[in-house]
Parts: structure tokens; C-alpha cells; sequence
């Protein structure tokens, strides 16, 4: 599991749960690609296999695509067994239309216990967590959003974000934010790596 980087150097890596979709997938890859910026997006295997053109745009333009079960279960109110069911699904889903095998997984709501993740491992994945959570997914503002990455920024920091929701949930903000918190950091001296570039440190 890595939740952050040990290290000093002023990197972080922002993630994205929860797509693809045709509302906010774009416009967040939009913002990434303005500011030749690289994230990691876990995904969802229904969405993946819904939204196949957004998934293959995802991996066509650089980013990291990690696992993040196929429905969306709170898993340790489910089984081993059922994690297993959910992680295979969906990496038969991601590697249907990407042809590439991630080793990356999030739980939903980053619920794991030790038997989960010690499945997890003989399965050849590890689990990702996060030491930022913008809480995006509350239909904030940019400036909400902004303040939240900007409270607790630090060196190796894993951000929690979303690139699709509920179709009641509006995450027009986590764009918006980006299109900000992006050029701000980087005159902080900070630089945008991928979750295994980070793990690499």
C-alpha cells in the first residue's frame, strides 16, 4: 500500500476516481493536457465498458490507468472472494479495450482490511490511497477545492479526486480547480508525477 511518498522532494501525484464518463473526464483531461500534466485515473469497469472512446483517450494521452473494481462496492462489507470477482471483471474490461494490464488498484472509499490487501498482493496488484482528499465529490466550488489541495499540500502527496460521479453530483469545479492549483504549485517548485513514478521513490 502507499498512502504518500517518504521523500522530500516537492512532488505529487493527483489521481482520479470513479470514470470515465462523457461530462467530467474530458474537460479534466482537457485541463491536464493544456498544462502537459500526467495523473493516474482508476477506473471503473461498467464506465470503462460504457465509455470505451473516453477510456482509450485516457491511455492514448499519457495518463496511468489503475483498477478501482468493476461496480463500486464498499468491499470490506463484502468478501474476499468478492474483491477478486469485482478486480478480475474489471481488468478484463480495462485490457478489452486499452490491451494493457494495470497493477494498480484504490478501493472505493479506500476500504481495504489485511486480508483484502494480502489478496490483493497475490494477485499482483497494490493498493493506492491518498494524503489529500479534495472531497470534490461533494459538488464543491474551485475555490473549495483549491483550498482543500492547498491546507495539506506536502512533499510525495497523493490527491484524491474524481472524474465522474452520480449523475446528481456536479464536479464541473475539480476541472476548474486543476486549471489553477497546477500553475500555482509549479511556482512553488512543485512538479505532477504518476503514482508509479512516486512509488519508484
Amino acid at each position: 500500500m502507499i498512502y504518500k511518498a517518504n521523500t522530500n522532494q516537492k512532488v505529487i501525484a493527483l489521481t482520479f476516481d470513479d470514470g470515465p464518463d462523457r461530462r467530467f473526464t474530458p474537460q479534466i483531461l482537457d485541463v491536464l493536457n493544456k498544462h502537459h500534466v500526467k495523473g493516474t485515473f482508476f477506473l471503473l469497469g461498467t464506465r470503462v465498458e460504457k465509455y470505451p472512446d473516453v477510456a482509450k483517450r485516457i491511455q492514448n494521452e499519457g495518463h496511468v490507468i489503475g483498477n478501482h473494481t468493476y461496480w463500486h462496492p464498499e468491499l470490506t462489507k463484502t468478501s474476499v472472494k468478492n474483491m477478486k470477482w469485482e478486480v478480475k471483471k474489471n481488468e478484463e474490461a480495462i485490457q478489452s479495450i486499452t490491451n494493457f494490464k494495470t497493477q494498480l488498484f484504490r478501493a472505493p472509499y479506500g476500504a481495504l482490511d489485511d486480508d483484502l490487501v494480502d489478496e490483493l498482493s497475490k494477485m499482483g496488484y497494490r493498493g493506492v490511497g491518498w494524503s489529500i482528499d479534495t472531497e470534490d465529490w461533494k459538488s464543491l466550488s474551485s475555490k473549495e477545492i483549491k483550498q482543500n489541495i492547498l491546507n495539506d499540500i506536502h512533499p510525495g502527496a497523493i490527491i484524491l479526486m474524481h472524474s465522474a460521479g452520480h449523475w446528481t453530483q456536479d464536479l464541473s469545479g475539480t476541472a476548474e480547480a486543476l486549471d489553477e492549483v497546477i500553475p500555482y504549485l509549479r511556482k512553488k517548485g512543485y512538479e505532477f508525477v504518476t503514482i508509479p513514478e512516486l512509488w519508484a521513490m
